[in-house]
């Protein structure tokens, strides 16, 4: 079982207000789309003819996510469709109007999923647990279904650089191994290409720009109303590192693209074995277990 460590909240950065000034508004949007931009070329995101599903849940993220490739639709090199897809999960409260009206008024083409996973994740997940396993596994098979069913050859997900680094000290913590949220990835049947274009974008420039472009956003009562998720906890103590060591979190995000297999312990990826081998020597693994001494306990 994980422990989970509370942590005591860092203090708030006061965040500037690009609505402020129009010019930190438009240079922010700039450096948005650039990173947008080179995330698609560096992991080739977007190709001649895709058919993208956006997925947006109303949230900052998403928002931002249909926003900028809206932008960068218009001056891409290669011609490509956007389709903004909902998932209506049913959880009570939610204003289903929102965005149907927001999204008619870009005159943008989109879907509406309409799925009942809430009762499930209600009825199947005890009081006081955190149920964001369960909700994201129904989420994501509605999703892969849906795009199967409509013929999309993309899916993209409005996960960011701090997403990106926090999943990583998730799995570094909790589950004993170096894995995070890769830009592009197939997913386990092989049929469904995921992309991730703001995993170069920092979270907090994401909030100035959704303060900047007054988007609905639409609260996850759900998932917010958890206050002891690991994920949280991990995003505290990043934040933390960030007001302490600003640059840090984009030092950790460089070195995910940057791996050496021979300094790490992966016997799958680098070939220890071979490695300073002499001729008929004896190979490590013919050694009995029992062969070496156990340490003193001291």
């Amino acid at each position: 079982m994980s422990a989970v460590i509370s942590l005591p909240d860092p203090p708030q950065r006061v965040p500037r207000d690009p609505r402020v000034d129009g010019l930190g508004a438009d240079k922010l949007g700039k450096r948005l789309r650039r990173q947008v931009g080179q995330a698609i070329a560096d992991f080739g995101m977007i190709e001649a003819g895709d058919k993208v599903m956006v997925c947006l849940s109303g949230g900052k993220d998403s928002y931002t996510l249909l926003d900028l490739l809206l932008q960068l639709q218009k001056k891409a090199p290669v011609p490509f469709e956007l389709v903004a897809v909902n998932l209506d999960q049913k959880q009570p409260g939610f204003p289903a109007h929102v965005l149907p009206e927001y999204l008619a008024g870009l005159g943008v083409p989109y879907q509406i999923i309409e799925q009942d996973t809430y009762s499930v994740v209600s009825r199947v997940i005890p009081e006081g647990r955190t149920m964001c396993s369960l909700c994201s596994r129904l989420r994501r098979g509605a999703l892969y279904n849906h795009a199967k069913a409509h013929g999309f050859s993309k899916i993209a997900l409005g996960h960011h650089c701090d997403d990106v680094v926090a999943t990583f000290f998730l799995n570094l913590f909790h589950h004993a191994k170096l894995a995070a949220m890769p830009p592009k990835l197939l997913s386990d049947d092989g049929q469904h290409v995921v992309i991730r274009p703001l995993a170069y974008v920092r979270e907090h420039d994401i909030a100035q720009y959704a303060q900047a472009r007054r988007f609905p956003i639409i609260p996850c009562t759900l998932c917010g109303s958890q206050e002891n998720l690991q994920r949280r906890q991990v995003g505290l103590m990043l934040k933390q590192w960030d007001q302490d060591h600003p640059g840090r979190i984009e030092q950790i995000a460089r070195a995910m693209a940057d791996v050496r297999p021979a300094q790490l312990a992966d016997a799958a990826l680098f070939d220890f074995m071979a490695l300073g081998r002499r001729g008929d020597a004896a190979h490590a693994d013919a050694w009995p277990a029992d062969a070496v001494p156990e340490t003193p306990a001291v």
